[in-house]
């Protein structure tokens, strides 16, 4: 087998999703955030609604994914996506659209938007990535942030008595009345991932029939805000941030397989 046969493209594994472009990605290594943007990629390829799919992109680390997904994009100021995303599925029900927002921008800064847009069973999408820091402004500590985690802001540990408790926004989005879909998921293996990808699909065909608010978390990594490196920040996160955020599904009134 010549180096062409191993590079050639009919021989990858991974094939890049058609609606991502060649933008090189910010990203620090070992970052949950590319993997999360080609699933959602991918779905949106594969459920045929790349010209119909409108996404909202937030402030924080992920706030350049409009750069490397081809869809249309609205910037949402800082925790703001819900609304944002409120005025666009309402103005056009045909679109798909989604928000894609981090811990401190929907659990701390958007929380009012946050539930009232689940709350009201507005037909959109949140993808919550839950990684337990503030990532991109210095590794402050987030609402998610856990018993004990230590962030600059709390460099002995978050107390209770102190800081108080982690926010567990999934937990209270599953008990809204408005909400059809809530799932907890991470893309920390292949099984892992594939399965993130079916709960983004059944939350996109959701907003799509009209069923309601679905809210996809996926428990993510930081490698650079936890100051580990990829492989042991996924170790970290498997002892640590599962027990606290249990994977899978919180909520699920589709009735859709």
């Amino acid at each position: 087998m010549t180096n062409h046969d191993i590079i050639a493209p009919e021989n990858l594994v991974y094939a890049k999703p058609e609606l991502m472009n060649d933008t090189p990605m910010h990203y620090c290594p070992g970052c949950s955030h590319g993997e999360v943007h080609k699933l959602v990629a991918e779905v949106i390829d594969e459920m045929g609604m790349a010209d119909k799919t409108v996404g909202v992109s937030p402030v924080g680390c992920a706030v350049f994914a409009y750069r490397y997904i081809d869809i249309d994009w609205q910037e949402a100021p800082h925790g703001r996506a819900p609304a944002l995303a409120t005025g666009i599925k309402r103005v056009w029900p045909d679109r798909l659209v989604f928000t894609y927002q981090g811990d401190g921008d929907l659990a701390c800064i958007g929380t009012a938007e946050t539930i009232h847009a689940l709350n009201r069973g507005e037909h959109i999408t949140i993808i919550f990535i839950n990684n337990a820091i503030y990532g991109m402004t210095g590794g402050q500590m987030a609402p998610t942030t856990l018993i004990g985690q230590k962030t600059s802001t709390c460099p002995y540990g978050r107390e209770p008595d102190l800081h108080g408790y982690p926010l567990n926004i999934t937990e209270l989005a599953s008990k809204l009345r408005g909400t059809c879909y809530v799932t907890r998921q991470s893309v920390d293996t292949v099984a892992a991932i594939r399965q993130a990808k079916k709960a983004i699909r059944k939350a996109f065909e959701a907003s799509m029939q009209g069923l309601g608010s679905s809210l996809v978390e996926i428990v993510s990594t930081c490698s650079s805000g936890w100051k580990l490196p990829a492989v042991k920040a996924n170790e970290w996160m498997r002892e640590n941030m599962f027990p606290e955020y249990e994977k899978g599904d919180l909520k699920d009134t589709t009735n859709m397989k």
